[in-house]
């Protein structure tokens, strides 16, 4: 019985030494463990994306949004099948591209919109048009019409293209960097073309 209760009893000490090491061990070795990772994380979202992503993406919003405001006056505006052609391009190709810079905003800003972010005044923007450009530009109508649109796309793709090689010269992301020389491609061309439709009037 005396032997059961000493044997008992050196177990239970052991296991309790076995335990305090273990225990001991475990703060330096959850602290290293967790030392070497932490850092990764933070790392890898600062590759995600850096301020001028985060600009790009704040000021294209809303350049992209006033373009579409401008092309879809055109169909009651205008009668020139080119212009009216073009417009339709410039929505759908813009649309699309709103709403996925908007969801890289959510996925940076921890669910923030980009209506609640800094940096959206129209006047950093260059090419954006003024309120009474945009009242002005509703009134005309017919020949009058396309070419003060087609002045004013101009001038509004002219300030995206600049947007965009901003992007590509100080931009981390790659995605936005994708999308800004998509842009620079597409714009450059429907300059082109418009500049060419004015000749045409």
């Amino acid at each position: 019985m005396r032997k059961t209760l000493f044997f008992g009893a050196l177990a239970i000490t052991s296991a309790v030494v076995l335990g305090a090491c273990s225990s001991n061990d475990s703060p330096s070795g959850t602290q290293s463990n967790s030392s070497v990772p932490a850092p990764a994380p933070v790392s890898g979202q600062q590759g995600e994306h850096n301020t001028d992503d985060l600009t790009f993406a704040q000021q294209m919003i809303p350049h992209h949004s006033q373009a579409l405001d401008m092309a879809k006056l055109v169909p009651s505006r205008s009668t020139n099948p080119k212009v009216i052609d073009l417009a339709g391009r410039i929505e759908k190709a813009q649309d699309p591209e709103i709403k996925q810079m908007q969801g890289w905003l959510t996925t940076w800003a921890a669910g923030m919109t980009h209506e609640s972010m800094p940096g959206m005044s129209g006047d950093s923007m260059p090419g954006m048009m003024s309120a009474g450009d945009l009242t002005k530009l509703g009134a005309a109508k017919g020949a009058e019409f396309d070419k003060m649109w087609l002045d004013m796309m101009i001038e509004h793709h002219q300030g995206a293209v600049d947007m965009a090689k901003t992007e590509l010269g100080k931009g981390s992301n790659a995605g936005a960097k994708a999308l800004a020389q998509k842009i620079i491609d597409a714009q450059q061309a429907e300059i082109t073309e418009m500049q060419g439709l004015l000749q045409q009037s």
